[in-house]
């Protein structure tokens, strides 16, 4: 089969992740290369997630590119559409659309060791590139609950991530399956709509308040003044860095989990309810999530609270776990997305012929969450093991663009056609990093969360500060790699 194109680099995924690669790719210089993204737009999971009330969790200030700061953010945690906007704006005034393939699903992306390239099989045909920097991220793929009679539902059936905006919630009975960082969200929102809402918790989260009031005129001229921006941002990154502390020492985190309760008792009376809702395990477990409206939403007349998963559906019944049942018109899924079970894994051959799910085995595994043995010349940005779980993504994309940026240069300077992490780095790395993981929050706070993976693997969170990230990933090492060059 003869390739569509033969680039140098190929970019696959136009979220925050690809766009930022993208930029970095032009402002060094290398401009032989294309972004393919599935989807007809730019923007990842925040073009995907447009459901009621969908938010930032980290103060909006942290939450763009360093090299290009919005100061405008009309919100301490902005909305979902001023996101989006704002990263469709960066990529425009950087030139990136031009870039972008859109449309173009990467069915198969496998390495070629004669041709020390890689294949990427799309419906549109084959496109080669030497080097793939795949910015897929984790939270785009949702995860379906297999729940027996589901498929037979009559009324409308969908996930958060994609919201049925024609659907009439109005006077309906809605059940909500799952109360993750989605549903505290949406769930306030079409409440007071709905008839009837019937929410199913497997596991009760931590929540507490969020200070997200609206960004004053005063503020936002302030904010434009030399340094102004810089220092609101160093002084938000502090606090939340200083909030880090406590994963990594979880006593910390108990002089937190006492506002929280204070913040449950606070807002719901019923103390049947505040049982429900209230957790078992230490917070921070799972991701700490932040809402103002979430409680008193469930206390509510109108709510049904159920702890419990949920066990089958039959006809227009709902049956929990514990046998208990509501009727309803329509199910929302808040079931969350496949993280540890990276989907674009299975997808990716490398050298050795098998695909990168088949080597991990269900243990996601990386070089400083980047680069992986036996997958030569691959990049991979929200890689395993890099989730901070308090801080914004961008910090750890940006680092990761550093370290892929200073192989490139170096790839290129060297004139080498292959690179590859070595065996002996990747296993050392990984084992000092699962040493330090066994006393944070996530492997220690009595929860089951997506951190730990189907082998009870901590194979998603970063044990360590984002100071540390950023110095393991500012400068390329290159005894850690095989380099082949070029023949000449």
């Amino acid at each position: 089969m003869h390739p569509i194109m033969s680039l140098d680099t190929i970019i696959i995924g136009a979220g925050i992740s690809g766009v930022g690669a993208a930029i970095r790719l032009m402002d060094a210089g290398m401009y032989d290369f294309l972004l393919l993204e599935k989807h007809h737009d730019i923007g990842g999971t925040w073009r995907d997630n447009t459901y009621p009330g969908c938010e930032c969790d980290v103060p909006s200030n942290l939450y763009s590119y360093s090299f290009e700061p919005n100061n405008s953010w009309s919100k301490v945690f902005a909305g979902q559409a001023e996101i989006l906007n704002y990263v469709r704006n960066t990529a425009t005034k950087y030139k990136v659309l031009p870039r972008v393939r859109f449309g173009i699903q990467v069915q198969d992306a496998v390495w070629d060791e004669n041709k020390k390239h890689w294949q990427l099989h799309t419906e549109q045909g084959l496109y080669c590139a030497k080097k793939v920097i795949s910015c897929a991220g984790y939270l785009h793929e949702p995860v379906l609950p297999n729940i027996p009679g589901l498929d037979q539902f009559d009324g409308e059936v969908f996930h958060s991530s994609r919201w049925n905006h024609q659907a009439n919630l109005s006077g309906k009975r809605v059940a909500v399956i799952g109360t993750g960082a989605s549903a505290i969200q949406f769930v306030p929102q079409i409440q007071p709509q709905v008839k009837q809402l019937s929410l199913f918790q497997r596991t009760p989260q931590w929540i507490l308040p969020k200070p997200n009031y609206a960004t004053s005129n005063i503020r936002q001229q302030l904010l434009k003044l030399p340094f102004a921006a810089n220092i609101a941002r160093t002084v938000a990154y502090t606090e939340l860095e200083a909030f880090g502390i406590g994963f990594r020492h979880p006593r910390i985190l108990q002089s937190l989990q006492s506002l929280a309760k204070i913040h449950i008792n606070s807002r719901i009376k019923d103390p049947q309810l505040r049982a429900k809702v209230t957790p078992d395990y230490t917070l921070g477990c799972k991701r700490v999530l932040l809402s103002n409206d979430y409680y008193p939403a469930l206390a509510k007349d109108n709510v049904a609270v159920y702890a419990s998963g949920v066990k089958a559906v039959e006809g227009n019944s709902v049956i929990a776990s514990d046998g208990s049942r509501c009727e309803a018109d329509i199910i929302i899924l808040g079931t969350g997305f496949h993280v540890s079970d990276v989907p674009i894994a299975k997808h990716v051959k490398g050298a050795s012929g098998r695909s990168m799910d088949e080597i991990w085995k269900g243990s996601p595994e990386a070089y400083r969450g980047t680069t992986i043995t036996d997958f030569p010349n691959f990049f991979l940005v929200l890689g395993p093991n890099l989730a901070i779980g308090h801080n914004s993504a961008f910090i750890v994309i940006e680092a990761q663009l550093d370290y892929i940026m200073g192989a490139l240069q170096e790839m290129r300077s060297n004139n080498t056609q292959r690179l590859e992490v070595s065996h002996q780095a990747q296993k050392k790395y990984n084992e000092k990093l699962q040493q330090a993981l066994q006393s944070t929050v996530w492997n220690t706070g009595g929860c089951s969360s997506y951190y730990i993976d189907q082998n009870g693997k901590n194979s998603i969170g970063f044990p360590w500060s984002t100071i540390t990230m950023k110095n393991l990933l500012a400068q390329f090492d290159s005894k850690a790699y095989a380099q082949e060059a070029t023949p000449p």
